[in-house]
């Protein structure tokens, strides 16, 4: 090295803090970063989000040369290219994707030392012409991510990891190597250090547990109901939808666009222009939903995804721990929901059962990882159905100890609450026993809501039906859920034709005051404060990354943007020393952040009014008040007329329809002629806020 050790750090400190807008380091961080500048080679196992890249990129900032970054997916090379640009990083990458004019224009620059990282796949490595260029090139450097792709017992081996020592061994100097990876069992591990050859490494393994992400399994009995309730819950986030099959991503994608969600999908099975385009209406936010196979996500860089819900079972703990890690990347909390059903576990045996051999590998080395994939199969199964705490089971698998609960489970903290349906469920069995036991679920569920079936079954008159209507102010999901659960606990029984029968039961509960109680889902946590002006900035950042098409993420993450929200700066040096800002991004950006925080969230007014000797008035005070009869007349004359009546049941039913259909508060204020402030108190006593 030709600067001194204490310099290196320091100037690693420096570029933290100016480059990538952070006060401190990680939890180990710190210590990778000064291991790879003290000449040593790391191993870095942390957890997705945690910031690997880091490790190796800030090193890379003050070495001297290029470092040579071997990077396993395409998709995943251009989002660290493009975020990395957006700080103003020279780097580049070179790989398939490029024309021949392109490639040999960046392999030119490369070659006279115009970047600070260039990012290659392990198959690169074994080019000639790729190998000469490098040969004279000063690369102090070599950084190995998602290096578990070099273990044939990982769940992603990619035989070209093998080649990188035979390839750093040809270089006329020993770089340093970096190697990084997220989900790594102990064998897999220990595969990395012996087959990249790591002298003396800095192990660092700063643990798997990811605090911001809440685990969940359910046992839907109808799958696409469950997903359908859980993302009309999210209806303002990001997140990808994980499923077992392209048959499957197909069905689920169309199902979700019938019912009028903004989604895409991704599979092998679609052209590469479909996947191009897909992928990036996802990034960029045209559509928050992504349905795919497993073919999608390891290259990913988006920072926002709020969910991942596997609509199916995986293979293997580290493929489901690698998807679900795919989500709450900023940082901010995040759901990981696997719906599990029996069936699940046929069909990824039947995926490992027919799944490609690999050329490289003996007959009997197949074998055995057949077998390996079959004890995963076993150990994911064991996650899917255990009543312990999921966070323990995760962990412990990949060889951590952990608590008895965490409380962020479904099993440590379950998503539902009892609540007592007897008088409900006294009029349901009521109305079966006045229709003589002859009908399902799709005459009885409507008659209790006050609707006619289509066609009206022979022999029912509502007018001499005392029990029609007496659910006119429940959703039909609500109907369903409190028959289904009457069904479940043995008060009813299905008969031919799914015709619902009354038991000795029933009665328990009509005449003997039998108490019943059902599970029902509890609301989803509300969002943080700061809203409007949150959704104003996430709108500012789609702007931006239609400007200069780079994924809306790569530019803030959430988590910057609440960041905003918390601390709502007033200058650009304030603006800089947000998390995840930085100088370059303030210094470019500034001007519009600052325009934003300034129209929502405009500073104070204190002291006096000039000459006037009282309190300046801003708007409508608390009922009562003088100003608010003044406020209540603007917003009449605006023609907001109805804005003070009492709400009817139609209006609440509507205003729950618009809420799921994703209208804004805003945009609901408008259409009922209310305040916002009306619209939001409402929308929260009718729990939907």
């Amino acid at each position: 090295m030709d600067r001194d050790i204490t310099d290196l750090i320091s100037g690693a400190g420096e570029a933290l803090t100016k480059i990538y807008g952070y006060h401190s380091f990680r939890p180990g961080q710190q210590e990778l970063v000064e291991g790879l500048l003290k000449g040593r080679d790391v191993l870095g196992v942390m957890p997705t989000g945690s910031g690997k890249s880091l490790c190796y990129q800030i090193p890379a900032m003050v070495l001297n040369g290029t470092t040579l970054v071997i990077s396993p997916l395409i998709s995943l090379m251009k989002d660290q290219v493009t975020a990395l640009r957006l700080r103003g990083i020279p780097v580049a990458f070179l790989n398939s994707s490029m024309d021949e004019t392109e490639y040999r224009e960046t392999a030119y620059r490369a070659a006279c030392g115009a970047y600070k990282i260039l990012y290659a796949a392990p198959e690169r490595l074994q080019a000639p012409g790729f190998q000469e260029m490098c040969r004279h090139m000063e690369i102090p450097l070599v950084a190995v991510d998602e290096a578990h792709c070099i273990s044939q017992w990982g769940q992603d081996f990619r035989p070209g990891y093998l080649k990188i020592p035979e390839f750093v061994s040809m270089l006329p100097g020993r770089p340093v190597i970096g190697a990084f990876t997220a989900t790594a069992t102990p064998n897999v591990r220990k595969d990395i250090l012996d087959n990249l050859d790591l002298k003396d490494p800095v192990i660092i393994t700063t643990g798997f547990d990811r605090p911001n992400l809440s685990f969940s399994v359910y046992q839907p009995g109808d799958r696409d109901q469950t997903l359908s309730e859980l993302l009309r819950d999210r209806y303002r986030q990001s997140g990808i939808i994980y499923c077992a099959t392209r048959k499957t991503v197909e069905a689920v994608c169309s199902q979700l666009e019938r019912d009028g969600f903004p989604v895409t999908r991704y599979h092998a099975g679609l052209d590469a222009e479909e996947r191009r385009k897909n992928q990036e209406d996802f990034l960029f936010d045209r559509k928050r939903i992504m349905v795919a196979t497993n073919a999608f996500g390891m290259g990913i860089d988006k920072s926002n995804v709020s969910y991942v819900i596997h609509y199916n079972m995986p293979k293997s703990l580290e493929a489901y721990y690698q998807e679900a890690g795919r989500a709450g990347r900023d940082g901010c909390d995040a759901d990981c929901i696997l719906l599990y059903a029996p069936q699940d576990v046929i069909t990824a045996r039947w995926l490992i059962e027919h799944s490609d051999p690999n050329p490289d590998l003996t007959p009997e080395e197949q074998a055995q990882v057949r077998d390996k994939d079959e004890e995963r199969l076993k150990w994911m199964t064991f996650y899917a159905k255990s009543h312990r705490c999921l966070r323990r089971d995760l962990l412990s698998y990949f060889g951590e100890n952990a608590p008895n609960r965490c409380g962020n489970c479904s099993n440590c903290v379950p998503d539902c609450e009892h609540v007592d349906i007897t008088v409900e469920a006294q009029m349901i069995l009521s109305c079966i026993a006045r229709t003589g036991q002859r009908f399902s679920e799709k005459v009885i569920n409507p008659l209790m809501r006050g609707v006619l079936p289509d066609p009206l079954p022979e022999g029912i008159n509502p007018a001499e039906l005392t029990t029609f209507g007496l659910m006119d102010d429940f959703e039909e999901s609500a109907v369903r859920d409190i028959t289904e659960a009457l069904i479940d606990q043995g008060y009813l029984e299905c008969g031919g034709e799914d015709c619902l029968k009354l038991n000795g039961r029933s009665g328990d509960v009509l005449y003997r005051k039998r108490r019943v109680v059902m599970k029902r889902k509890l609301k989803s946590r509300e969002d943080p404060g700061g809203e409007e002006l949150f959704r104003a900035l996430q709108r500012l950042r789609y702007e931006i990354s239609a400007d200069e098409y780079v994924a809306a993420s790569a530019l803030f993450s959430d988590g910057t943007l609440r960041d905003l929200c918390r601390t709502l700066p007033r200058t650009k040096k304030q603006l800089a020393a947000v998390d995840g800002m930085g100088l370059y991004k303030a210094n470019r950006y500034g001007d519009r952040i600052l325009r934003v925080i300034e129209r929502y969230a405009p500073e104070p007014v204190t002291g006096k009014s000039k000459g006037s000797g009282k309190t300046p008035d801003h708007g409508a005070r608390k009922a009562g008040s003088g100003s608010f009869q003044a406020f209540k007349e603007k917003m009449i004359a605006k023609g907001s007329t109805e804005a003070y009546q009492s709400w009817t049941n139609e209006e609440d039913r509507q205003l729950i329809r618009e809420r799921e259909n994703g209208k804004t508060i805003r945009e609901i204020s408008e259409l009922h002629k209310r305040t916002q402030g009306a619209i939001r108190s409402r929308l929260k006593k009718l729990g939907r806020i």
